[in-house]
């Protein structure tokens, strides 16, 4: 074969020998025959991907930061985090309730803001280290 000045042995298709069938990879006409195609040489067996195969490969050539993105924007993963932060909201609140409880107010069911328990937590602490020093 003669090459073209433009053209060079890397751009040239894999050659095969008459005893090797450029559709071998297809099972050696175990599995996948080239006549069920029609007779034209095509292989018909197929090599089934594995679920998340094709993400996979797909996810390797972006960056760590563009993975976690991607990731971050499905469904599944939105509503764990949303259930996740509930979690944490309603402990919070639980330990402002505790706190609430044990501060001494005039009206003792009085709606305090939440700066206001820690506020008034604060002046209670220090109001009881000056009991303990006196």
């Amino acid at each position: 074969m003669m090459l073209n000045s433009d053209q060079t042995e890397i751009d040239l298709p894999p050659t095969h020998s008459e005893s090797e069938s450029v559709f071998s990879d297809c099972g050696g006409g175990r599995g996948g025959s080239t006549e069920d195609a029609g007779g034209v040489g095509l292989c018909t067996q197929t090599r089934v991907a594995e679920p998340g195969e094709g993400v996979k490969k797909d996810l390797q050539h972006l960056s760590r930061e563009e993975r976690r993105r991607r990731r971050r924007a499905t469904a599944k993963y939105r509503t764990a985090h949303a259930t996740r932060e509930r979690i944490r909201v309603e402990a919070f609140n639980m330990a402002f309730a505790e706190l609430r409880k044990l501060l001494p107010t005039l009206p003792p069911d009085k709606k305090l803001s939440k700066i206001e328990i820690l506020r008034l937590a604060i002046c209670y602490i220090s109001y009881l280290n000056h009991v303990l020093d006196v």
